[in-house]
């Protein structure tokens, strides 16, 4: 089918898109995507909304991404959705045992019948029935914004005591001095039972806080992801590939003087730095395996960017790819990405996978869209809360890269940095 597009304009973003988002709570599947409008980043979408499924791909749990290209060949449109980080366990030959709250797909994807973009001023509607347009344009409008809201104090219980996490840290230590890998993404979640929250005001609460340019919620009959997330896994832009991996992370300062201090210290931290470039060279390995030979480039090495909560070192890696390359090639390539995992990749998934004693799910998963042109950008699904309404089931995931100069201590403390702006908003 083709889609009708419609240009319009309002005297004020801001309040459009927050009257956009509360409108869409009408649908029982949908996903915002926003860069809250950061400074710093790659493409033109500022906001993006699908919602109301025209078609879906069904639960899959195995041969997932060839069922992902066919419905990518049936469809040839716009389709939005996420990878679970249990997708490895397809792509390689890993299992997971640990206990998980959720049953999710390994991927879920669906074209929407309805898609609005906020870019450079202006909003586009992008629909398959033209004759919901100008009707849907007046109840978005008429909205009203009421952003008040009193959260009853919810409290997240870690899956590991301070005490066991520094001993599954120190087991790590123990493979990586071993020579089994030379770094590893060490994660813990902390989970509720019998927790009920309103998941849009949640998430424009965390959003409001956190303010990160790869945020996204996502809404699936009765399960929520309600992420702030400030890193990109993946992004196409015809036959130019970008992917922007984050290790290393300090907090903000109360002023100028203490935030910049800060900032010097976490870019001349030698083990924030090596985390990060043993990550680079894991993700110019992995597009290396697709891309143009000599195309790949690293066009930022551990550059710090600010950020509402902290600072983080980010590098951009960069390659050139055959227009006709596949999307799927390029996902068996390179997920899970390297800043969840370690390296080498297969060997610290299956440490990790032995210590972690939670599946992950959606966190260190993936969520966001593919154009009709077979363009594409995911976020990565970290700082992120995932919620089931139907079981009451609240959690999140935080972690950190284990090296050989990894103090147990000083991790727990940066997981604890991490965790913080998902346990202000329940309190």
């Amino acid at each position: 089918m083709k889609r009708i597009k419609t240009t319009f304009k309002s005297e004020n973003i801001s309040t459009f898109k927050k009257k956009l988002f509360k409108w869409s709570e009408y649908s029982k599947t949908s996903i915002f995507l926003d860069s809250n409008n950061y400074p710093q980043r790659i493409g033109n979408l500022d906001t993006i909304l699908a919602l109301d499924p025209y078609s879906k791909l069904a639960f899959t749990n195995n041969n997932s991404l060839e069922k992902l290209d066919a419905y990518l060949n049936k469809t040839q449109d716009w389709i939005f959705g996420y990878f679970s980080y249990d997708l490895k366990n397809e792509l390689e030959n890993l299992e997971s045992n640990n206990i998980s709250g959720y049953s999710l797909p390994n991927l879920f994807f669906f074209q929407p019948k309805k898609i609005w973009l906020i870019k450079s001023g202006n909003i586009e509607a992008h629909y398959l029935n033209e004759s919901e347009i100008i009707s849907d344009w007046n109840k978005i409008n008429s909205q009203n914004i009421d952003d008040s809201y009193e959260q009853a104090e919810i409290k997240l219980f870690p899956r590991l005591s301070k005490l066991q996490y520094e001993e599954k840290v120190n087991k790590l230590l123990f493979h990586i001095n071993r020579g089994d890998v030379y770094e590893a993404n060490f994660c813990m979640e902390w989970f509720s039972n019998n927790s009920v929250i309103c998941p849009q005001k949640v998430f424009q609460k965390l959003n409001q806080i956190s303010k990160n340019p790869m945020s996204a919620y996502l809404k699936h009959n009765h399960i929520y992801l309600l992420s702030s997330s400030p890193e990109r896994y993946i992004k196409r832009i015809d036959n130019r590939v970008i992917t922007q991996p984050i290790k290393g992370t300090s907090k903000r300062g109360f002023n100028h003087e203490t935030d910049l201090i800060l900032k010097n210290e976490l870019n001349q931290d030698p083990k924030e730095r090596s985390e990060n470039i043993m990550i680079v060279d894991l993700v110019r390995n992995d597009l290396s395996r697709f891309s143009y030979p000599g195309s790949v480039k690293v066009t930022e090495l551990c550059k710090v960017y600010p950020f509402e909560k902290v600072h983080q070192m980010i590098s951009t890696v960069e390659s050139q790819i055959d227009s006709k390359l596949k999307m799927i090639d390029i996902i068996k390539s390179t997920f899970p990405m390297g800043s969840m995992t370690g390296a080498p990749k297969i060997k610290a998934l299956k440490i990790i996978d032995n210590l972690e004693v939670s599946k992950r799910g959606l966190y260190s998963g993936a969520l966001g869209y593919i154009d009709p042109h077979g363009n594409f950008d995911f976020n990565v699904v970290i700082r992120s809360l995932i919620y089931d309404s139907k079981n009451k089931y609240l959690s999140f995931h935080v972690g950190s890269a284990i090296t050989t100069n990894s103090s147990p201590k000083r991790e727990y403390e940066e997981c604890l940095l991490k965790a913080e702006p998902m346990l202000s908003i329940l309190r």
